[in-house]
C-alpha cells in the first residue's frame, strides 16, 4: 500500500450516516472495499440487487471513493529541532515533508504552512519560528478536509491548547510527527561539564548516574504526555527520529515502507 492509499483509507471525511453513502467529495473511480449488510443512510445506488437476492436482505457495495487530496505541512524549524548525533532532526523532518509531498498524484494539491520569515521551500531561519501562529495561520487558511503534516518536537505547545489542536483534527486530517529527543536511550555526559541551550544560554553542571537516570525520566515522560495529548484531541500520531524521516512516517501509517511516486 502506498501512502497516497494509506490517507484515502484512513482520511477523516464529513460522511452521511452510512459507509455506503456518498460524501461531499467529487471523485472519479472507486475501489470495491467489501459487501455488507444495509443500514439506514446507506446510497441506494450502492445496493448489491444480485448479493440481496442470494443473501435475502439488502446488501450494499462499500467502496473507497477516488478523490483529488489536498496535502498541507508545517514544518518547525526551531532551533531545538536543529540537534541530534548523527544529523539534526531537522534534516529528518524535512525527509518526511518530501516523502508526503511526493505521495501526490496528478490533481493533488500540495500547500505548505510557511513561517512568516520562510520563502518557500525551506528558507534560512531569520526570526524565531511560532508553532502556535503556524498552526492557526493553517486552520485558517487551509481547505476543510485536506491531509495536513506537523513535524515538530512540539515544545511550543502546552495542555491549554488543547482547544486549538481539537479544531484543526475536527477541520483536517492531521497527523503529527514527533521529534523524539535524540538522547531519548540515554545521556552520554558525565562529570562536571558545559550545557548549552536552544536558546543560546549555557550553563555548568554535574551530571552523574542520578542526572542521567532523571534526565531519562524525564525525556519519556514528556515524550508519552506528547503522544497522548494529541491523540485525544483527534491527530495519528508517530515517532521522527534523525535517522530517517521517511521511515517514520512510513511507520506512522503501518507501513514497512513508502512507495512514493508522483503521478
Amino acid at each position: 500500500m502506498t501512502l497516497r492509499e494509506a490517507l484515502l483509507r484512513g482520511r477523516r471525511r464529513p460522511r452521511r450516516f452510512g459507509a455506503g453513502s456518498p460524501t461531499s467529495y467529487r471523485g472519479d473511480g472507486y475501489e470495491f472495499v467489501e459487501l455488507r449488510a444495509y443500514v439506514p443512510g446507506d446510497d441506494v445506488r450502492r445496493i448489491d440487487w444480485a448479493a440481496t437476492a442470494r443473501a435475502g436482505d439488502l446488501q450494499t457495495r462499500v467502496v473507497l471513493e477516488d478523490v483529488a487530496l489536498t496535502l498541507a505541512a508545517v514544518l518547525d524549524d526551531s532551533p531545538s529541532m536543529r540537534v541530534g548525533r548523527a544529523r539534526a532532526l531537522i534534516d529528518a523532518a524535512r525527509e518526511a515533508c518530501e516523502t508526503w509531498f511526493a505521495a501526490a498524484s496528478a490533481g493533488d494539491r500540495c500547500l505548505r504552512v510557511a513561517p512568516d520569515h520562510a520563502s518557500p521551500p525551506y528558507a534560512p531561519v531569520t526570526a524565531a519560528f511560532d508553532l502556535r501562529r503556524s498552526l492557526q495561520t493553517a486552520r485558517a487558511a487551509l481547505p476543510r478536509g485536506c491531509a495536513l503534516l506537523v513535524a515538530s518536537d512540539w515544545f511550543a505547545l502546552h495542555d491549554d491548547d488543547d482547544a486549538l489542536l481539537v479544531s484543526l483534527a475536527r477541520a483536517f486530517d492531521c497527523t503529527a510527527l514527533v521529534a523524539r529527543d535524540p538522547w531519548y536511550d540515554g545521556l552520554p555526559l558525565q562529570g562536571i561539564v558545559r550545557l548549552r541551550g536552544a536558546d543560546g544560554g549555557s550553563l555548568r553542571a554535574y551530571i552523574g548516574r542520578r542526572e542521567r537516570a532523571a534526565f531519562a525520566a524525564a525525556v519519556r515522560e514528556r515524550d508519552a504526555k506528547t503522544h497522548a495529548m494529541l491523540q485525544r484531541c483527534g491527530w495519528r500520531t508517530g515517532t521522527l527520529r534523525e535517522e530517517d524521516g521517511t521511515a517514520a512516517l512510513a511507520g506512522t501509517f503501518g507501513l514497512h515502507a513508502i512507495e512514493a511516486r508522483r503521478g
